[in-house]
This record gives C-alpha cells, sequence and structure tokens, in this order.
C-alpha cells in the first residue's frame, strides 16, 4: 500500500465518523437547528461560568463540592410538635405533666384533692382540644373483651398480636384494645417567625 493510498483511507475514514457524530448530534437535538442551537449554548458557557452553572444544575451534572470539614447535622422539624403546642396553649397539657411531683405522694387528703382539681382541669380541656383538631376512629371496632378475628393478610402496624402466636392468619381471639387511628386533622398554622420548638413563650409582665 503507498502512501497515497493510505491517506486516501484515513481521510474516508475521519470523515465517515465525523458523519455519524453529526448524525448522533442531530438526532439527539431532534433536528439541525437543535444541534447547532446546542453547540451555541455549549460555546457561551465555555465563556460564561454563570450560565455553565446554571445548566449544569439544570442537567444534574453540577460537580460536588469537597466538604471543608463535617456536616452539620439536620434541625429537627418541630412539625409532630405542633400538636402538642395547641395542647399546651389550650389545655395546659405540659403544665400538668411536666409539674415536679414528690417520689411518693403523701397519702393526705389535701394532696389528693389537689391531684384530681388538676385533672379535672385539665382532662376536659384536653380532650376537646384533640376532638376539635384531630379526628380519630377504632383500628378494630368492638368492645374490650369481645372475640374478634383478624384475617390474612392484616396490617402489623395496625394490630399487635399478643399471646401464644403460632401458624399463620387468620387469627381468632380476644380484643384488648381496639386501638386508634387518625382519619384526619387539621391544626392551626403557624405565625410566620415563630419557632417551632417553642411550645409556650416565655411571659413577663412590665
Amino acid at each position: 500500500m503507498d502512501t497515497q493510498a493510505l491517506l486516501l483511507g484515513v481521510g474516508i475514514g475521519l470523515g465517515m465518523a465525523l458523519l455519524l457524530m453529526i448524525g448522533m448530534a442531530v438526532s439527539r437535538a431532534g433536528s439541525w437547528g437543535g444541534a447547532m442551537w446546542g453547540l451555541t449554548v455549549a460555546g457561551r458557557a465555555n465563556q460564561d461560568a454563570a450560565l455553565k452553572a446554571k445548566i449544569d444544575a439544570a442537567l444534574g451534572t453540577a460537580t460536588p463540592v469537597a466538604a471543608t470539614g463535617p456536616a452539620a447535622p439536620p434541625k429537627p422539624s418541630g412539625e409532630p410538635l405542633r400538636l402538642l403546642a395547641v395542647l399546651q396553649a389550650e389545655a395546659r397539657l405540659l403544665d400538668f405533666l411536666l409539674d415536679t411531683l414528690p417520689p411518693e405522694l403523701p397519702k393526705d387528703a389535701a394532696m389528693e384533692q389537689k391531684l384530681l382539681d388538676a385533672v379535672r382541669l385539665v382532662h376536659p380541656k384536653a380532650a376537646a382540644t384533640l376532638r376539635k383538631y384531630v379526628t380519630f376512629e377504632p383500628v378494630m371496632g368492638g368492645a374490650d373483651g369481645d372475640r374478634v378475628t383478624v384475617a390474612k393478610g392484616f396490617d402489623p402496624s395496625a394490630v399487635r398480636l399478643t399471646g401464644n402466636v403460632t401458624g399463620e392468619a387468620p387469627f381468632a381471639g380476644e380484643l384488648q384494645h381496639g386501638g386508634w387511628r387518625v382519619k384526619q386533622y387539621t391544626l392551626p398554622p403557624i405565625a410566620d417567625g415563630q419557632d417551632p420548638m417553642v411550645m409556650q413563650p416565655a411571659e413577663v409582665q412590665i
């Protein structure tokens, strides 16, 4: 093979490769105009760092930045505490539960009356607040002590089996507790700028 034939073969190969690359680019872009637009954008991005960063972010091709130190732990969400804050605001439930009691309650009428008065005050308000914002329904109908059947394919997060559990469902047993399931809830929105971790602000009279 002479030099002229070799150069001709290389030229034909390069031309076919170039045509193949152009064809793939047009096919990916959907049209010749789309391919040319893509080349234009690529050229602009090479000269404009801000544009390249936006394109990388949109395509998910941004190079991750190396961490300069240990990542800070994520701040816990205050969303699960909203109902507790409402119960404190409307029923003073935290005041009741966090009140310090003697390790061993003295068996005297005054202490028993104090506890009874607190329960009588907090319980109806807390119950009314729960019913106001949360709708509950039993997981299983029936009264405690009723004979019930747990069907095959039951949800283990909704029904807990106790006692001598052997074999496979269906199971027959005695209902110890019907359980509770939240059907729906509508909590009042938190005020703008309010720290969700604050169950009740401190009160200072000036």
